[in-house]
């Protein structure tokens, strides 16, 4: 069984995920924390739980989906799994960090690299890894059929879709992204996503503005 928490952390409100088996392994996927009080409140749910934290993901590396990796990493002696496409996105935020109000930021590396077709297990929990351009040029996603759920970043909202006016980012290629990948499984399909609400597959094939299918 899927287990997952959501935190929402920093000025973007940006959604952080804990995603565990019935086993306690986990993955903390876009870690957001940046804060003491964030972190805090991060490993106090981890340690509440008895958790076993095996991994760190970045679905993409945009500032507030990483101003926790150093953190995440430090502390639980973890491994970085990203797309090779978005290292130039996670190498440039030292730069831009504080002039975001993030002076203290602590850059990373990736360890290891995930591809399109990849599976990827997260303890017992298998997943598919899907490859989604357009908000960011690596941008990745996790879908596992089975109990219906997607975690994806910031490709697609609950009646929005993540923006393209970024470094990387194409409009157009969002747009195919969603409609000829994602769109492709099943309406019952939850997805988690890296801002605000879940939403379903179902509905934003139905009602989504930017993206329905007509």
């Amino acid at each position: 069984m899927i287990n997952i928490k959501q935190f929402v952390f920093n000025p973007f409100m940006e959604n952080t995920y804990v995603v565990y088996d019935d086993n306690k392994n986990a993955a903390i996927i876009d870690p957001g924390c940046y804060e003491g009080y964030e972190q805090d409140e991060l490993v106090n749910f981890i340690k509440s739980e008895v958790l076993y934290v095996r991994q760190l993901i970045n679905t993409h590396c945009h500032i507030d989906h990483v101003l926790g990796n150093a953190f995440v990493k430090d502390k639980f002696g973890v491994e970085l799994y990203m797309h090779e496409k978005d290292l130039p996105i996670l190498e440039a935020v030292p730069s831009y960090a504080a002039s975001y109000g993030f002076a203290n930021y602590q850059p990373t590396q990736p360890d290891h690299f995930l591809k399109e077709g990849d599976t990827h297990n997260i303890g017992d929990i298998e997943f598919e890894v899907l490859f989604l351009p357009g908000h960011a040029p690596g941008h990745i996603g996790f879908m596992n059929e089975a109990e219906k759920v997607f975690i994806g970043g910031d490709v697609l909202f609950d009646g929005s879709i993540g923006r393209t006016d970024l470094p990387g980012g194409d409009h157009d290629t969002l747009i195919s992204s969603i409609q000829n990948k994602l769109f492709k499984y099943h309406d019952d399909v939850k997805v988690y996503c890296g801002h605000g609400p879940e939403t379903t597959l179902g509905k934003e094939k139905a009602s989504n503005p930017f993206c329905a299918i007509k």
